[in-house]
């Protein structure tokens, strides 16, 4: 997968010249949004076939600031898949390579009225995507 590249705007910058860390957070959202469209199983053909994924969880860990103008590179990656959770992890990089920030968000798959999705039954195609990139052991079978 490619990395998702964002260029830090200053509006994303606070009194101290540096990127707000609230900013941080969308930019993982952004990130997984390419991630998944890279996949070929982007969030408006998820939503097409009746699935939404909330975010239930985020953490990360902040190493180094970064500035107006800097190109930050997002890796993305699937930590865990449990069927109908999924925990995604990030790693942000400046363009020079430093380390900016590791992260993860956790989500589950629910259909419209907000009931959870095993994906095996309704979407066995994504299931196996998601099985592939997490490796086999972390899945239980069914």
């Amino acid at each position: 997968m490619t990395p998702y590249r964002h260029r830090v705007n200053y509006y994303e910058t606070d009194k101290m010249g540096i990127t707000h860390h609230a900013n941080y957070i969308h930019w993982m959202e952004e990130s997984r949004i390419d991630f998944l469209d890279q996949l070929g199983w982007g969030y408006d053909r998820l939503e097409e076939l009746g699935v939404v994924s909330p975010v239930i969880a985020v953490s990360c860990q902040y190493k180094r600031p970064t500035t107006f103008n800097d190109l930050v590179d997002t890796t993305v990656t699937v930590q865990e898949y449990r069927g109908a959770r999924l925990r995604v992890g990030y790693e942000m990089r400046k363009a020079d390579g430093t380390l900016v920030l590791t992260g993860d968000s956790s989500h589950c798959f629910l259909d419209r009225e907000g009931r959870f999705l095993r994906l095996s039954r309704e979407i066995p195609e994504l299931d196996q995507t998601l099985r592939e990139l997490a490796g086999a052991s972390q899945v239980p079978a069914g």
